[in-house]
């Protein structure tokens, strides 16, 4: 099988994201008088789109529509200010894209953050990158890990699911790279452990971005569909 594209996941796979996330929810809870957390418990509530991490950073007496409606548009206003503090590129991630573009390998984003902050991130942060389309939670198309994003953006580029590779960071990336029919690696360097992703169907893991590029080279040979 070769490899004709690869789909990206943004949080914990080509952006670490995780500290303005957590200080930006933080920050929100503070202001509505409620308990905060360590940014390592963000770890586990990212991945979901935006209501769902502010649901799960509730303490559970506090869950009801109004509250997490209130805590959401608090937490947009303040990440929407201080997105980009600490966020950066993963060490290894422009040089990785700049490899495959040389490969003419094409690229593309489909994140549960959502799509105004998706776009606003890459734009800024990956100004130097192409990638075929961005796309970002959207009311429209259900949420990772339903398929559909994933397989609008190969019908768009006119590539078979069979062709992509989709690196992620999370359960729900494996999840959704399965259910699209795509090949489905692991990145560790993310915000979830390596049990979680080969639990979900990784079929590769790697430990550094560039690791990415052995998978491609030898798609060929190593890869069975």
């Amino acid at each position: 099988m070769l490899i004709k594209a690869i789909l990206f996941d943004l949080d914990g796979t080509l952006l670490d994201t995780l500290v303005d996330i957590a200080d930006s929810a933080n920050n929100t809870l503070v202001r509505y008088g409620l308990p905060t957390h360590s940014i390592d418990a963000y770890r586990y509530f990212i991945g979901d789109g935006v209501n769902m991490l502010i649901t799960r950073a509730l303490p559970n007496e506090k869950r009801d529509i109004d509250i997490i409606a209130k805590c959401v548009k608090g937490f947009r206003e303040y990440y929407s200010r201080n997105w980009n503090v600490k966020t950066r590129p993963y060490d290894g991630v422009p040089e990785l894209l700049d490899s495959l573009a040389a490969k003419q390998i094409k690229m593309a984003i489909l994140s549960n953050k959502p799509d105004d902050f998706t776009k606003q991130c890459v734009s800024e942060l990956l100004p130097n990158h192409h990638f075929e389309m961005i796309s970002g939670q959207r009311d429209a198309i259900p949420m990772k890990p339903d398929p559909i994003g994933a397989l609008q953006i190969a019908d768009n580029l006119g590539i078979t699911p069979s062709q992509f590779l989709y690196l992620g960071d999370s359960a729900i990336d494996m999840d959704t790279a399965v259910r699209a029919g795509m090949f489905p690696v692991g990145a560790l360097w993310g915000f979830r452990p390596l049990e979680e992703l080969q639990e979900h169907g990784a079929r590769a893991v790697i430990e550094r971005p560039m690791d990415l590029l052995g998978l491609v080279d030898t798609s060929c040979r190593s890869i069975k569909e």
